[in-house]
């Protein structure tokens, strides 16, 4: 089953409206397909120092690498459609 691009989209609009906030760890998985679907793989160097969200959210998305972004979109839009109920 592929995933349309008009289906990412409204899967990325219900994602700003969800009934409840979502945890910490699920929100870094929303944020690594988000970014693997739509960019690719990361890019750039892993930020350092103590800027743990920017860490945090790099580790996410690396950890997608070599995931197709049609995956990534599917397995966005699947988690979205899971936590919007």
């Amino acid at each position: 089953m592929t995933t349309t691009q008009e289906e990412f989209d409204a899967a990325s609009q219900r994602a700003q409206q969800l009934p409840s906030k979502p945890s910490n760890m699920i929100l870094l998985q929303l944020y690594a397909l988000y970014k693997q679907a739509t960019e690719g793989d990361v890019t750039g160097d892993r930020p350092g120092g103590f800027d743990f969200k920017a860490i945090a959210k790099f580790d996410a998305w690396n950890s997608l690498k070599g995931t197709s972004q049609e995956a990534a979109r599917q397995q966005y839009v699947e988690l979205v459609s899971e936590l919007a109920g």
